[in-house]
């Protein structure tokens, strides 16, 4: 198996100024740690429809920018990718492939940890988000939420998978080809593709990565999207409505991500 000489973030981002430099600083500060020292590092910022300063921003970073207007995550996440891999021309064996996204803070340990973990053999890092900045009003709202969230699966074994905090192989990712051009799920899409490849899918709850609680999610779909649905009030129900023997259903949608640009 070919070692990991390489790895490449990408960020999707529309209209992101505001949040991309914690972003992108978050990377940086991951890319010093000490496991990196021989690794080579490129960060794509994939922006998309952006009629703002998200690219001067990228730019002015240090981050390569994957200029589109597709207003469509999948194209988005893809089209960084394509831009990392030409920029490296290594083979893609010896790639990893990082995504988060531009309203997200990566930990410290989360570049290394992807790299330990391609080191053990695994194709696909599957990780979770915890949100952060919401509104003092909605602390019970995200409490039980995350409660709901923290509990599904097992300990060991999560069910959620989130664009914000994934990595993969080069060449298991043009194995399955890619990040399909979806406007919502496009990385649900890819992790089922994995599996259904054949490749090693690490599910982990190491090193969850933050991520905006804003109610005004840029993709639609995504987890933001998920969060202003709980904020929502609770509809009333009319007399004609039948409830069942417990009660409204309620529950919790586990496995959020991706999105469709406004």
């Amino acid at each position: 198996m070919t070692g990991i000489a390489a790895m490449a973030v990408v960020i999707p981002a529309h209209n992101e100024q505001a949040l991309l430099p914690a972003a992108l600083s978050a990377v940086s500060r991951a890319a010093r740690h000490p496991a990196l020292a021989s690794t080579r590092l490129v960060v794509v910022v994939a922006a998309d429809a952006c009629t703002d300063a998200t690219r001067s921003v990228a730019h002015g970073a240090g981050a390569l920018v994957a200029p589109l207007d597709a207003r469509n995550p999948g194209r988005a996440r893809a089209a960084g990718a394509a831009l990392a891999l030409r920029t490296l021309g290594l083979d893609p064996g010896a790639v990893w492939i990082a995504s988060t996204d531009a309203d997200s803070e990566v930990p410290r340990r989360w570049l290394a940890h992807q790299l330990a973990c391609a080191g053990q053999g695994w194709d696909a890092v599957v990780g979770t988000v915890r949100p952060h900045g919401w509104p003092p009003a909605l602390g019970d709202v995200i409490s039980r939420h995350l409660r709901e969230y923290e509990a599904a699966g097992r300990p060991d074994l999560h069910p959620h998978v989130h664009g914000a905090n994934l990595g993969v192989r080069a060449d298991a990712y043009l194995d399955c080809g890619g990040y399909p051009a979806l406007a919502t799920g496009e990385d649900h899409a890819l992790v089922a593709a994995l599996r259904t490849g054949g490749h090693r899918v690490l599910r982990t709850r190491r090193f969850p990565v933050l991520t905006s609680a804003r109610l005004t999610a840029r993709a639609r779909g995504g987890y933001g999207d998920h969060l202003g649905r709980l904020a929502e009030p609770a509809p009333r129900l009319g007399p004609d409505a039948v409830d069942g023997a417990d009660g409204p259903c309620r529950g919790s949608v586990t496995g959020t991500g991706g999105g469709r640009f406004p």
